[in-house]
Order: C-alpha cells, then sequence, then structure tokens
C-alpha cells in the first residue's frame, strides 16, 4: 500500500468512525441540555480515532460484516474520552488543551468537566446494549463484548492503572511498577477495542488470547512513544502541552531508560506485536500498517 492510499484509506476510516460517533450521540435537549452539549464537545474533539479503528479493522479481519460492531465502535471512543477529560482535570494533569483546543473543564467549568467524563462512561454502556436489540440471536458474544468492555476499563483494566499513576507522582519507580502502569492505563483499552473486535467477529478462544497479546504490546509501544513525544515534540505538532511528565514528576521509560533506548524498545515490541499479528491464519494489511506506523507516530 502506498503512503498516499494509505492516508487516503485511513481519512476515510476516520470519516467512517466519525458518522458513527454522531449517529450515537444523544440530542442536546432538556434541563440537562449542558451536559449533552458537554459530551459531543468532548466526543467530536477530533484524534487519531485509534480504538475504534482498531476494533473494527480486527473485527474485519476476523471476517465480520455486521452493524453489531458500530455501537461498541461508539462507546469505546466514549470511554477513552471520559479518562483524558477526567485527565485534565486540575486534581490530574491540570491540562488546558487537549487535541489542539481548550479541554473540556476549561470550556464548561470543573464541575460540568467532571459529569461529562460520567457522563459519557455511563451512556459508553447504554450504546453498548444497543446491540442486543440489533441481534438478539447475538446475545452470548454481546454480552461477552460487554464483559470485555467493562473490565479492561475498571479497576482491573485502565482506572487501575490510572490509581497507581496518580499515586506514583513525585517519586521515582522500577520499571515493574512502570510496566504494570502502561498495562492498565493504556494497553488495557487496546486489548478491549481489539478483543472486542475478535469476539464479535467469531474469532476462536485461542485467536483470541492471541489478539490480547498483540494489542498488549501495541499498548505499550504506544505509551512509550508517548513519552517520548512529550519530550522530542511540540504542543503545535502534539496538539497537547508536552514536557507534562516533567511537570507532574513522573516516572516514564525516557527518564528509566533514557530516550534512545526508549526509541529502541518502541521498535522491539512492535515487531514482537506484529509477528504475533503475521502469524494468525488471517489478515487485514490495513491492520498491519497501522499497528507498524503507530511506532514512527509524530503525535
Amino acid at each position: 500500500m502506498s503512503l498516499n492510499n494509505w492516508e487516503s484509506s485511513r481519512e476515510e476510516k476516520v470519516s467512517e468512525i466519525e458518522e458513527i460517533l454522531k449517529s450515537y450521540l444523544p440530542k442536546q435537549e432538556g434541563f440537562q441540555k449542558v451536559i449533552l452539549e458537554a459530551m459531543e464537545y468532548s466526543l467530536m474533539a477530533g484524534g487519531k480515532r485509534l480504538r475504534p479503528m482498531l476494533m473494527l479493522e480486527t473485527y474485519r479481519m476476523f471476517g465480520g460484516k455486521s452493524d453489531i460492531i458500530r455501537p461498541f465502535a461508539a462507546a469505546q471512543e466514549m470511554i477513552h474520552t471520559y479518562s483524558l477529560v477526567h485527565d485534565d482535570l486540575p486534581a490530574m494533569d491540570n491540562d488546558e488543551f487537549r487535541r489542539g483546543r481548550r479541554t473540556t473543564h476549561v470550556v464548561y467549568g470543573e464541575d460540568m468537566g467532571i459529569l461529562a467524563g460520567d457522563a459519557l462512561l455511563n451512556y459508553a454502556f447504554e450504546t453498548a446494549a444497543t446491540a442486543f436489540e440489533m441481534e438478539p440471536e447475538s446475545a452470548p458474544v454481546i454480552g461477552k463484548a460487554i464483559a470485555i468492555l467493562a473490565g479492561k476499563a475498571g479497576v482491573y483494566g485502565m482506572i487501575g492503572g490510572q490509581v497507581v499513576d496518580v499515586s506514583s507522582s513525585g517519586r521515582q519507580i522500577e520499571r515493574e511498577k512502570l510496566d504494570f502502569i502502561y498495562a492498565l492505563k493504556t494497553g488495557a483499552l487496546i486489548e478491549s477495542s481489539m478483543m472486542i473486535g475478535a469476539v464479535l467477529a467469531g474469532a476462536s478462544k485461542d485467536e483470541i488470547r492471541t489478539i490480547e497479546r498483540i494489542a498488549s504490546k501495541v499498548g505499550l509501544a504506544f505509551q512509550i512513544q508517548d513519552d517520548i513525544l512529550d519530550v522530542t515534540s511540540t504542543t503545535d505538532e502534539l496538539g497537547k502541552p508536552v514536557h507534562s511528565d516533567e511537570k507532574n514528576e513522573k516516572t516514564t521509560y525516557v527518564t528509566l531508560r533514557g530516550l534512545e533506548q526508549a526509541k529502541q524498545d518502541v521498535e522491539v515490541i512492535s515487531e514482537e506485536a506484529l509477528t504475533l499479528l503475521e502469524g494468525l491464519p488471517v489478515a487485514n494489511p490495513f491492520l498491519t500498517r497501522l499497528l507498524r506506523e503507530l511506532i514512527h507516530r509524530k503525535k
């Protein structure tokens, strides 16, 4: 796939995801209208749409063709977005910009920032549950997908990683704990995305386990690259403040391993993920290229 074709294809897929998200947003009406506006402001702020894209492409790789994937793709991005809204709050990273524009709490106030995150999390599960109405006969796999969605976002997933990350700020931590944070805080939602795509498409248990391993490595590589960009990129290019890890006195792969070693780690871990992917009996050239592009991303 040439670079031009790749970029065009990715833009088309991002547009598809944007349309999916818009189709599931609640109408902005009623006395609680402000929170519905804040939800849309947060969700439609742009971005790579990596998690729903990984979900859709994994689903397609295993032969999935139904619209049942759509509410899950929307739900996954809602959960990811709520985590960013809360990450940006004054009590957490206290960031004023996200994806090149003012963060939700800056625009709507800290109280509505908290509530917008809460609303997106709850609405994600309302959205995913609509799959039961779409395909009642698929209830067992839908239930399994919702369980993955919940588990990977909870105390044994993203929230658990965030707890350890926040409680570790301001002090040096060992690599084992840093890997734990990254596996849960970043890796869990990427695992969720790819696993749900595989589950809904009817992949075998062994294939789903392999997908989880691939996604785990992708998540780790992605977060290490995030550490690197926090040091090497600019606010304009990244769309959010740089050097925020230093500001918040966080241990990262760059502080622990050094910049050059961190770059090598990204390469090695990403290649491990791609090797596992290539070992599956199914293939999706776009997904393979997408994972490879994560190594060299600039934002």
